[in-house]
């Protein structure tokens, strides 16, 4: 038999054993769980059953039927917590701190893999151009590679990055409240992309070159790029998460350094400079100032402070490129790094740490306006909440 395509399966009866004989039933009543409907209600669906779902109770086929599209929603979340927390299970007995035989590390930090699979998008979220690529290659970006031609925005182009900025702003907002110790950087990078999605925006790392998450999250020595794994986040690390959204054809990217519980005065004050660093050099940009003096800004700060500045990556144009010209050093000279056989982590040569934070501005007539700034604190002094 079938019951009809509204939900594809016959309810069954309830299955409860009766009460002891001679004794009074303290079974509560079951109303119907169809909305609007309070009768007494016998009949289970059968696959809530085999799920383990608790309830699901109806008082007729035709309640069942009525309810299907909402009541379908409840066997994917118990499928998807299912598979969750198989593969979870899977990667807590399977964890490898030295998944590379032979590689010597710069400093304390490793690797936890293997790594969870990468994450699905709803396909009714637009994708940029290398979301679908084998190897994940942008032909957009690859047309232009080599040119320092700079894009002028249109009034339309400024209206779509103030809007994917804005949401780019939020997704980083819900990442720094989850960063404590005992967190891991999987389920940060779950949650940011969890929060695009809801957002529909596609999460521009995502098979960005193969990337394989969401977003990066980089701690203590890693500079940049770091992959998320199940390591916990430990009292005292530095994290820098950093995440990109791509909403109605434009990218939106900014990060952040935070501190995990309780750090050392030589984080505070690395974390500090690092800040005070990208604001005095925005607080310079204007028509007409030059690229190098950015960097001579940076890397000035820096050295004051005691720190140096890796050479090796530098600020980048994006509006519906992800990464295009103009690119913006943050150095006068000298850089100290190397990367983890993954090819994607970046590490400090030292194995000492290193700090991040990064904003996307729109040049103006008269300087710049912060696209990722928090609207009530203007972009500034975040970091300082934290100390």
């Amino acid at each position: 038999m079938r019951s009809g395509a509204a939900a594809g399966r016959l309810l069954v009866t309830d299955s409860t054993p009766p009460a002891d004989e001679g004794m009074a039933s303290t079974e509560a009543r079951r109303e119907c769980e169809t909305e609007g409907c309070s009768k007494d209600a016998k009949l289970q669906c059968p696959t809530c059953i085999k799920l383990g779902i608790q309830g699901s109770y109806f008082c007729s086929q035709e309640c069942f039927k009525g309810s299907w599209v909402s009541h379908k929603l409840l066997h994917k979340k118990a499928k998807e917590d299912k598979n969750q927390n198989e593969s979870k299970n899977c990667v807590e007995r399977d964890i490898n701190t030295d998944p590379w035989s032979g590689y010597r590390y710069t400093g304390k930090l490793r690797p936890h893999y293997p790594l969870t699979p990468m994450r699905p998008v709803p396909g009714d979220i637009q994708r940029p151009d290398y979301a679908d690529h084998p190897r994940g290659m942008s032909e957009s970006e690859q047309v232009l590679k080599g040119t320092s031609q700079i894009k002028i925005l249109s009034p339309e182009d400024i209206e779509g990055m103030r809007v994917v900025c804005k949401l780019a702003r939020e997704v980083l907002d819900i990442a720094a409240v989850m960063v404590k110790p005992g967190v891991t950087t999987e389920e940060i990078d779950h949650a940011v992309h969890l929060a695009c999605t809801a957002r529909n925006c596609y999460p521009s790392p995502l098979n960005y070159y193969n990337f394989p998450k969401s977003c990066c999250t980089s701690v203590n020595e890693v500079i940049c790029h770091g992959i998320p794994d199940r390591r916990p986040l430990q009292e005292g690390d530095i994290l820098n998460v950093d995440i990109t959204v791509y909403h109605n054809g434009f990218h939106g990217d900014l990060n952040e350094t935070f501190f995990v519980g309780e750090v050392d005065e030589g984080a505070k004050k690395l974390v500090q400079t690092t800040y005070e660093c990208l604001m005095q050099a925005i607080d310079s940009v204007k028509p007409g100032i030059r690229y190098r003096e950015l960097g001579n800004i940076i890397q000035k700060h820096a050295q004051a402070n005691g720190f140096s500045v890796v050479r090796s990556y530098c600020g980048h144009g994006i509006h519906r490129l992800f990464h295009t010209a103009p690119n913006v050093p943050h150095y006068a000279s000298g850089w100290q790094d190397e990367t983890w056989p993954d090819g994607w982590t970046a590490v400090t040569r030292d194995g000492k740490r290193s700090a991040q934070f990064e904003h996307t501005l729109l040049v103006t007539e008269t300087g710049c306006e912060i696209l990722t700034r928090r609207l009530e604190d203007n972009g500034r002094a975040h970091f300082l909440s934290q100390m």
